[in-house]
């Protein structure tokens, strides 16, 4: 068994300005946000779900991109509902968002 039973990694990488980046569709913003979900939730610590930062996950032509882990499932997403979307199907639910879903 894993440490975590979902790892959740958010692409916060900052380019060079005129160059696509998930820090500028406030990546950062929105793991803080998800973090505090999963703390909510009392989700949060060993055996169950870590949300971190992650510097280039290198889709950010197509992000902002999370993964989540163990599953190598990518997403993009554009707000706070969208975040309540992965967190409540996915990582509560077990069920992959296909909407929002990267291949």
């Amino acid at each position: 068994m894993s440490y975590f039973k979902h790892h959740v990694f958010f692409c916060c990488n900052q380019r060079p300005e005129g160059e696509s980046c998930c820090a500028d569709h406030g990546a950062a913003e929105l793991q803080a946000y998800a973090k505090d979900r999963i703390k909510a939730l009392k989700l949060s610590g060993p055996g169950k779900v870590r949300m971190n930062k992650a510097g280039c996950l290198d889709r950010c032509d197509e992000g902002p991109v999370l993964v989540v882990y163990p599953e190598g499932t990518w997403y993009t997403y554009v707000d706070k509902s969208d975040i309540d979307e992965i967190v409540d199907s996915h990582i509560v639910g077990g069920k992959v968002v296909e909407r929002l879903k990267l291949k």
